[in-house]
């Protein structure tokens, strides 16, 4: 019986990691896959749908939420989603003035949006664990992951984006030569020594956006395993531990969105600055 139980807990939380994957199947074609052991099969391009699918929703919801929220600005008596909006609007003002030292009006809608797409993926944790997978489960999708910065792929994604936004802005502010020039002579000022400065910048360069990836899909990705622990535990002891963990991982939540929009603005600032 207790290797039974046992059985039945490790596939509940295998069941809950897994990804709704969609890809081309060695033996079945392009579909769905069944098991963790055919996504795998399905190799390099298969998509994670349940993340696509709720990042780009929280980004429209994002969108939406804001244009709202802008049609119905008032000088008057604000509305709460107006008084909402406005607070997060200068909170990422605040942000980007002391934190970015360069001249770009993209900054700030960049920095903002960050924030809050991040934010609102996080915020799709503190949703009971069983209650979408269950919902999705009767339309017949198999696996549902609704916290798309609990896959590695997602936050990936959004790190080689600032990235790619990191190697633009260099690029653009310094010019080709002026970007290849600073990283041949950073940190030691000598020609003699360019060969270890590029290797010393060109993996700081790419330690960048790793460690902002993996920095915000470790925290979100152990919140999520302890959730799925506390709901393998007795009902009265869920309540017990769910509620305290829920309300403490709100600060984790905003935490990590805030982290990853700062180090971004860092990034960015670095992007301009001319050594």
């Amino acid at each position: 019986m207790a290797a039974d139980n046992e059985i039945s807990a490790i596939y509940y939380i295998q069941h809950h990691l897994q990804n709704l994957t969609f890809g081309k199947h060695p033996e079945n074609g392009w579909s769905l896959a069944s098991t963790s052991a055919e996504a795998t099969e399905m190799g390099f391009w298969a998509i994670h749908l349940d993340t696509m699918g709720w990042s780009i929703g929280m980004g429209a919801l994002f969108l939406w939420l804001f244009h709202k929220a802008g049609k119905a600005a008032t000088t008057g008596v604000p509305s709460g989603l107006q008084n909402a909006v406005e607070m997060v609007v200068e909170f990422i003002e605040g942000l980007t003035r002391s934190t970015f030292h360069g001249h770009n009006k993209n900054i700030g809608p960049i920095a903002l949006t960050l924030f809050m797409w991040i934010l609102l993926m996080n915020s799709l944790k503190l949703l009971p664990v069983d209650y979408l997978p269950e919902m999705f489960g009767k339309l017949g999708f198999e696996y549902m992951k609704i916290v798309p910065t609990t896959d590695i792929n997602a936050t990936l994604g959004m790190a080689i984006g600032v990235f790619l936004m990191i190697i633009y802005y260099s690029c653009k502010v310094k010019g080709v030569a002026g970007f290849a020039k600073e990283l041949a002579l950073t940190p030691f000022n000598t020609w003699l020594l360019a060969p270890f400065n590029l290797i010393l910048e060109i993996v700081g360069l790419l330690v960048k956006p790793i460690s902002l990836g993996f920095r915000l899909f470790g925290a979100m990705f152990a919140g999520e395993v302890i959730f799925i622990l506390i709901a393998l535990l007795p009902f009265w002891a869920i309540w017990m531990l769910d509620v305290p963990w829920a309300i403490f991982h709100i600060l984790v939540i905003s935490l990590q969105a805030f982290i990853f929009t700062t180090l971004t603005v860092v990034y960015l600032s670095a992007a301009h600055e001319h050594h």
